[in-house]
């Protein structure tokens, strides 16, 4: 497929295909082997995903990797309280600034959460899944929490629910839960071991009592596995959230992976910590640091094997709004939701994301013939690239535009999203700021190539001097087929003496990147 066709297919106007069973075929690549590949492959099979797992998965963009390039989700902050405290956290309820869990710009009511819901569903056709996942703890407000899911079930049928939980009071909520048909569920476990979960909880509230200490932290994990192996029998999925904190639980995440595997989970979701001082979390007042990027690939390779992995997480806010890494709260505020006048149209909505499972359809089919190119090659190289993106797995937008970067690894088994780097614009008011680019290239120091829409000569020109190459031939083409039709390239320059292969350094963090440049 030409890039024109591509455009056109982003546009909705491909033919109609499988959309079924191409993503079946990608969503169910095995996790061993080719380095647990989370991407599609010639000789992918179906055998261990379901019609029924599916159905769940196909447009849920956090519990996908390929849904989160078209699907939007939502959040809706109607749990204020929580029964536990985490020494990376610090709830706010009126911060419109800061971008992490526990943050929010205005509590809602259930009725004002169901209502935004229908705003959000009319002005945006491919939100697909509501989730509650905070400021507080959902199940720590399961008044609140369950009168949310009853009232959009009631006006949105056609939206998955999902929530977000510590774990504690879920044994308590399992009917529930299972009657407001939330068939998604994500636990956030640090630990399986009362002594590391004592460095990282200082309190939890069981009972009527406060706990502190060991005791605390064994009685939280104890209910948190038992939560998960109920929720996996009743076969509701479970993705498993874990905050990596160097020097207290990385090495021990191994061991957290191959427990919650065995309890059931479907997908584990290992994200860094956010530590910045200025949030008010103990750990970023104490300078407990976060991980560095080669730091989080390294153990999430090492779990792949186990498991599927999550990797496109944005750790979101308790309020966000749209599609991953494009957060459009700002524009569905309660005062503006009371001017929309929204009308919620079930078939509009539903044509819509016909639409968009012909872009995926073709998106798939162009990746599997680029990926036929690479059936002989038995190199053992690998390369990171990032790339530019507005979504619909599309390589659109410019190098000056991006507030981020998604994170490729290319090897001879194909293209699978490894990490996103968040980045201030380069380009703001019209303007470059010159400032941000040190900043921007640290944050992709460990690429070999940035994919963008478009760029000016200056980034371009330093880009270049950081060994990065900047790649604007496939403008709107579709990201994996491109970048893999790069690397074939890339391969052969490296037979033919062309150039030489070099590891590059490593990139920072993606939060710290932006501190850095405030």
């Amino acid at each position: 497929m030409d890039v024109s066709a591509e455009r056109k297919a982003s546009d909705g106007s491909a033919t109609m295909g499988k959309a079924r069973q191409a993503f079946t075929e990608r969503m169910s690549c095995s996790g061993t082997g080719a380095g647990g590949m989370a991407g599609c492959t010639p000789h992918a099979v179906s055998a261990d995903l379901t019609s029924e797992i599916w159905e769940k998965v196909k447009n849920h963009p956090c519990y996908s990797e390929e849904a989160h390039h078209h699907y939007a989700r939502m959040h809706v902050a109607v749990a204020p309280v929580c029964n536990i405290q985490c020494n990376y956290c610090n709830r706010k309820y009126d911060c419109a600034n800061e971008s992490r869990p526990g943050v929010v710009s205005e509590k809602l009511s259930p009725e004002q959460a169901a209502d935004k819901v229908l705003a959000v569903a009319s002005t945006i056709p491919q939100l697909t899944v509501l989730g509650i996942a905070g400021p507080g703890d959902p199940l720590a407000n399961p008044a609140k929490t369950f009168k949310t899911f009853e009232l959009v079930n009631k006006v949105a049928p056609d939206i998955k629910l999902c929530l977000s939980t510590n774990g504690l009071a879920l044994l308590d909520h399992v009917d529930a839960i299972a009657k407001c048909n939330v068939n998604h569920v994500t636990i956030t476990i640090n630990a399986i071991d009362p002594h590391v979960g004592a460095r990282i909880y200082p309190w939890i509230f069981y009972k009527h009592k406060r706990h502190v200490g060991i005791d605390a932290a064994k009685i939280l994990i104890e209910r948190q596995l038992q939560g998960l192996g109920v929720l996996a029998a009743r076969d509701i999925l479970c993705k498993i959230n874990s905050v990596m904190i160097p020097g207290i639980n990385d090495r021990h995440l191994v061991e957290v992976n191959k427990e919650v595997k065995a309890r059931g989970a479907f997908l584990h979701n290992i994200m860094p910590l956010i530590s910045s001082p200025e949030h008010g979390t103990v750990f970023g007042l104490n300078g407990q640091r976060g991980p560095t990027a080669w730091e989080l690939k390294t153990l999430q390779d090492s779990c792949e094997g186990e498991m599927k992995m999550m990797r496109h997480c944005r750790q979101c806010r308790a309020d966000a709004v749209g599609l991953l890494g494009d957060d459009r709260r700002a524009e569905f505020t309660t005062e503006r939701i009371a001017a929309l006048g929204h009308k919620y149209d079930v078939e509009a909505r539903k044509a819509y994301q016909a639409r968009v499972e012909n872009v995926r359809h073709a998106k798939v089919a162009a990746t599997r013939r680029q990926l036929a190119e690479l059936a002989d090659c038995a190199d053992a190289v690998k390369v990171l690239v990032a790339v530019a993106t507005k979504g619909s797995a599309l390589i659109n937008e410019h190098f000056g535009h991006a507030k981020e970067f998604q994170i490729y690894e290319l090897s001879a088994t194909g293209a699978k999203i490894v990490d996103h780097r968040p980045v201030q614009l380069y380009c703001g008011g019209g303007y470059a700021e010159e400032d941000r680019l040190p900043t921007i290239i640290r944050a992709i120091n460990d690429c070999h190539a940035v994919f963008v829409a478009r760029i000016g000569g200056c980034p371009k020109a330093e880009l270049i001097k950081a060994g990065i190459e900047p790649v604007d031939e496939y403008a709107h083409a579709f990201i994996e087929k491109s970048a893999i039709a790069w690397f074939k390239r890339y391969l052969d320059r490296v037979k033919t003496g062309e150039i030489k292969h070099v590891e590059r350094g490593e990139a920072a963090t993606a939060h710290a990147s932006i501190i850095s440049a405030a």
